[in-house]
């Protein structure tokens, strides 16, 4: 069964990067760049006791990747094709991001970030606190990223509208 789902924003993502060319292409590859999360009033309450978390998942909509997306994409790591749910390529069916990033304080309604590959005015869809614990797991296989890995990367604009 298909049925349309409506997601709500609760915020808004703030960072310094306007365009998709020049991004980080993930969290851990973006060093120190800073931003904050702007989330919406009537979401406040939802806040209470996040300062205690060092990291948080964010999650949002890639408003500016393009949603005709094919899947078989040529990720910023590889010159080959690959499917895309075998790639972190922000051109997506469901335009969904997910990035981990450092929360370094709260004030009201605001978060101060760091660490992020965002682009500035995203959609904040919602938050979890990170917790190594559950989120971090010792693999042995990373499929082709393995003869790929990087120690940074920018985005260009391949998967722009």
């Amino acid at each position: 069964m298909q049925e349309e789902i409506r997601l709500k924003p609760i915020g808004v993502i703030h960072s310094a990067y306007q365009q998709q060319n020049g991004t980080p292409i993930q969290p851990s590859l973006s060093g120190d760049s800073v931003g904050w999360v702007e989330v919406f009033p009537e979401f406040e309450e939802g806040l209470a006791d996040l300062e205690g978390f060092e990291r948080l998942w964010l999650i949002y909509r890639l408003d500016r990747s393009n949603p005709d997306c094919p899947l078989r994409v040529k990720p910023y790591l590889d010159d080959r094709e690959h499917g895309v749910f075998a790639t972190r390529s922000p051109s997506r069916p469901n335009l969904l991001g997910l990035s981990c990033v450092r929360l370094n304080g709260r004030e009201g309604r605001r978060l101060d970030i760091t660490g992020l590959d965002i682009l500035d005015g995203s959609p904040l869809l919602d938050i979890k606190p990170y917790v190594p614990k559950f989120d971090s797991f010792a693999v042995e296989r990373v499929g082709w990223f393995a003869r790929t890995l990087p120690d940074e990367v920018r985005a260009d604009d391949r998967f722009s509208k």
